[in-house]
């Protein structure tokens, strides 16, 4: 399957717009690039998964409206995708749209992840937080051999600089980064830094 064929995803953008029109999980200027800003943006993950392969579980913190979670876990049903928010309403519009479009490989969870006990095989984070404050969160949830995988903007290089002691602190480093565009008219560029856990 192509990921980027936008008619897969047609019925999820109507049921998320659906959703967003009670709860405003992405604001009304956005709405009309939903497919550009949000959906192809998660679907950058199939970078990631052409490189170092397709695991069996997918931690997304700060989840939001459901970016990249929902999207990776249409893309991939054999992935276990866990869709992490500690916002009670973000969590139920993400339990409506796995309801309605029938998506048994996510799990919505209401919680901090500080709370979380689980390990993962990977975990991701888009537009939540600073490179090493997300990083503190994220590297303690992974697996031994895990990967972090950040959606960052082009801010990248004073980020990894900045997260550097907490990488340290998790015996992690920086195994690549992946630059990408965005299909939008003015130039676009957004990066994925792949952090294992060692």
């Amino acid at each position: 399957m192509n990921l980027k064929n936008k008619e897969f995803f047609n019925e999820y953008m109507q049921v998320f717009l659906t959703q967003n029109s009670c709860l405003n999980l992405i604001s009304k200027n956005d709405e009309k690039f939903l497919w550009e800003k949000h959906i192809f943006d998660s679907l950058a993950f199939e970078f990631f998964v052409k490189k170092y392969g397709e695991f069996d579980t997918v931690l997304d913190i700060g989840t939001g409206g459901g970016f990249p979670s929902v999207p990776i876990a249409l893309a991939y049903p054999k992935i276990r995708v866990c869709a992490l928010d500690s916002i009670r309403k973000k969590i139920n519009a993400i339990e409506n749209i796995k309801s309605e479009l029938k998506i048994d490989n996510l799990i919505p969870i209401c919680d901090r992840a500080e709370n979380i006990k689980d390990h993962f095989d990977v975990v991701t984070s888009r537009a939540v937080a600073s490179l090493d404050k997300i990083s503190s969160y994220a590297l303690p949830l992974l697996k031994k051999g895990g990967y972090f995988v950040a959606y960052k903007s082009r801010k990248t290089p004073e980020e990894i600089a900045d997260a550097e002691k907490v990488f340290k602190k998790f015996n992690a480093e920086i195994v690549d980064i992946i630059e990408y565009q965005l299909p939008l008219e003015e130039n676009f560029t957004r990066n994925l830094i792949i952090i294992k856990r060692k």
